[in-house]
């Protein structure tokens, strides 16, 4: 697979083109992607670095911890090759998620666990999950940049922060990627957010890049989702709100029949398309999915593809907001 690098030109980290998010491995029921089967998740981390896959996303917070710990596992050996990126930040107090956390202190303690987890001696791409409105994020960079000087962290990101933020945080130690939410269904980022990063040199990695699932197609009907999946609570998959987006889909599905490719191909390509300092994370937790997702790595879109993929997911379009109110208040901070 192609490669491609993340955050300044006088220290790049070189990724695959695709990423890989593992969240979907944690399928422990509530807030995940329903159940996940531990040897398919085995065989999907094999079948992806066979792919040339190399970045691989985690977090404390997915499962919680047992997504590092499994992923940990299925790199064992074959650690030098990857490039391993997680993310911390989260009060989580007997399993369950409190509120934020980025106190210094917190940001040292999760390091070291999440290292312990993974097996590894340093974290490739260390990523603050979301932003703690308590801890002023200077104290907060200041923390993880002496976790660089100390050899246990390669990287500094930061996920779903604010213009502001970025500004403050790239100020105090380089950042080498954003990650936030970015897809043909999910385009705010581009008002403000993407510019910005763009112009400063920071890379940009967009999770649910296939809306959730939504833009693959597959998803007719809301009771298509498995019991235990956190989308029948999402606001994007409800009632009139479903019916509305379900025409983007269409669009991608007639783009996708011109290539004699799958939608989900194409909305990656689609991303693919905005900027090479973009990679993609599609989360997968079976082969098949996984072999369909990075295919787009190779599809060159057209500029008519474009232009209609354009049209039908205008910025702003989605019917519904892309998460309940209290994630809502977690982001753009």
């Amino acid at each position: 697979m192609k490669t491609r690098t993340l955050g300044p030109q006088n220290n790049p980290l070189e990724v695959s083109a695709l990423g890989l998010g593992c969240m979907p491995m944690a399928g422990v029921g509530r807030n995940m992607y329903g159940e996940a089967d531990r040897k398919e998740s085995f065989a999907t981390i094999d079948r992806a670095i066979e792919l040339g896959v190399t970045f691989f996303d985690t977090a404390e917070v997915y499962g919680p911890y047992k997504n590092e710990e499994l992923l940990g596992e299925a790199i064992r050996g074959r650690r030098e090759r990857l490039v391993i990126a997680t993310k911390f930040g989260f009060d989580i107090q007997d399993g369950e998620t409190k509120g934020t956390d980025s106190r210094p202190e917190n940001v040292r303690a999760a390091c070291e666990d999440c290292l312990k987890r993974l097996g590894i001696e340093t974290i490739d791409l260390f990523y603050q999950h979301r932003v703690d409105p308590n801890v002023p994020i200077e104290d907060t960079v200041g923390a993880m940049a002496r976790l660089i000087e100390e050899g246990k962290v390669r990287h500094l990101g930061l996920s779903e922060a604010g213009a502001d933020t970025i500004r403050r945080a790239h100020a105090t130690h380089p950042i080498t990627a954003l990650q936030s939410e970015y897809s043909l269904w999910e385009r705010t980022i581009e008002d403000e957010i993407l510019p910005l990063v763009q112009d400063l040199g920071i890379g940009f990695v967009p999770y649910s890049p296939l809306g959730r699932g939504f833009l693959t197609g597959q998803i007719k009907r809301f009771e298509d989702l498995p019991e235990g999946d956190y989308r029948r609570n999402d606001p994007r998959y409800q009632g009139e709100n479903f019916q509305k987006n379900l025409k983007m889909v269409e669009v991608v599905e007639t783009v996708a029949r011109r290539h004699k490719r799958s939608a989900a191909q194409v909305a990656l390509a689609w991303l693919l398309h905005q900027g090479d300092f973009i990679v993609p994370i599609p989360g997968s937790k079976r082969r098949a999915t996984l072999e369909d997702s990075m295919a787009a790595a190779d599809l060159k879109l057209t500029r008519e593809d474009l232009d209609d993929l354009d049209a039908a997911a205008p910025v702003g379009g989605t019917a519904g907001p892309r998460y309940g109110e209290r994630m809502m208040s977690m982001v753009r901070r």
